[in-house]
């Protein structure tokens, strides 16, 4: 349980620190690369064994469909889409494990009534779903006017300023820093997840869906 427990106060803090506003949009002078206009992400020290073109074997600069070239004007668009779903990823991937382990109050809710999570969505379609929907819509047109002005002012991509945590550092290196690792861990959710509810169907099981 304790294993559970601070890997569950791990996920929630990753997940709270990618809303921290990533302003200003361009990286700071000590950044190695001015690639995809200068945003946090193409330093690259992984190793690619497999990777082709001029880039050698890591992922510095990678970007094999070329849409850093053919349109920079739409890099900030391209963030603020990645960013967004690599937040959703991290949330979904703590809303997969937890309720495997803990569930709100309520019978419909309860381990008897859905065994497994996979079950909730069609199981609470008329109720729960619906409110989720529209949470979601509404989170939607809340962010229209900053989305809608995304190249027209200083505002950074995935910057709503909402940082009640206080996580987001004001030295410009630390703030290079945190956002690379929302960024690298937004990805690795977006994998996961994916993997999480695939290994959940085909084995049937609950966490660790093996």
């Amino acid at each position: 349980m304790a294993k559970f427990t601070a890997a569950l106060l791990a996920a929630s803090a990753g997940a709270a620190a990618a809303f921290a506003p990533s302003a200003p949009a361009r990286i700071s002078s000590t950044s190695l690369s001015e690639f995809a206009n200068g945003l946090v992400g193409g330093e690259g020290p992984e190793p690619m064994p497999f990777r082709w073109g001029d880039g050698g074997k890591t992922s510095k600069d990678f970007d094999p469909v070329g849409f850093s070239e053919r349109a920079p004007e739409w890099m900030n668009w391209f963030r603020e889409a990645e960013l967004k779903h690599g937040r959703q990823a991290m949330l979904a991937t703590v809303g997969l494990v937890v309720p495997e382990f803990v569930r709100v109050p309520g019978a419909q809710f309860s381990f008897d009534a859905i065994p497994n999570v996979l079950d909730a969505h069609d199981a609470l379609l008329d109720t729960s779903m619906k409110q989720i929907l529209l949470w979601i819509s509404l989170a939607e047109v809340m962010t229209l006017a900053a989305l809608s002005n995304m190249n027209e002012f200083d505002r950074a991509p995935g910057d709503f300023g909402f940082d009640p945590l206080g996580l987001f550092p004001n030295d410009p290196a630390k703030q290079d820093e945190m956002r690379l690792k929302e960024l690298k861990n937004g990805r690795l959710a977006m994998v996961a997840i994916g993997g999480m509810i695939a290994g959940a169907s085909v084995s049937g099981h609950g966490f660790p869906y093996i």
